[in-house]
């Protein structure tokens, strides 16, 4: 749970004043690993988790490289951008983009079927008789 920058000022001045660490943690029920990474030098500004730096691949000049050629793969597409095949795929799934499946060819006229006989009850192996329970 992430806690207010005026918690975390409240407790590193009670440190800073003469408290000890494990005090300020039980007083503002906070976690002594929390009180330590409070102390530290830019320990009281908040770090938003995610991505810290740009994207390497630019989305616009994916989606205008994919009108362009449709019918690169996605492998392809990666050594042309120099990311991995996992960007690629992450890109275009944000960005809405999918591939229209070849359905194959048609067939002219329908394959032939076999008539199947139904199975014949007088016809049977000495081991496929029904056993008589007694």
């Amino acid at each position: 749970m992430r806690c207010s920058t005026d918690l975390r000022q409240r407790v590193v001045e009670f440190v800073c004043g003469g408290g000890s660490k494990a005090e300020a943690a039980r007083r503002f029920r906070v976690g002594e690993a929390s009180v330590y990474r409070w102390l530290k030098p830019g320990g009281l500004t908040y770090q938003r988790p995610g991505p810290r730096r740009a994207r390497k691949l630019d989305w616009e000049q994916l989606r205008r490289h994919v009108e362009a050629q449709p019918d690169q793969t996605q492998a392809e597409r990666a050594r042309q951008f120099q990311v991995s095949r996992h960007c690629i795929w992450n890109a275009l799934r944000k960005l809405g983009v999918t591939r229209k499946k070849k359905t194959g060819l048609f067939r002219t006229r329908p394959a032939p079927t076999k008539a199947v006989p139904p199975p014949s009850r007088a016809v049977r192996a000495p081991w496929q008789t029904p056993r008589v329970h007694r």
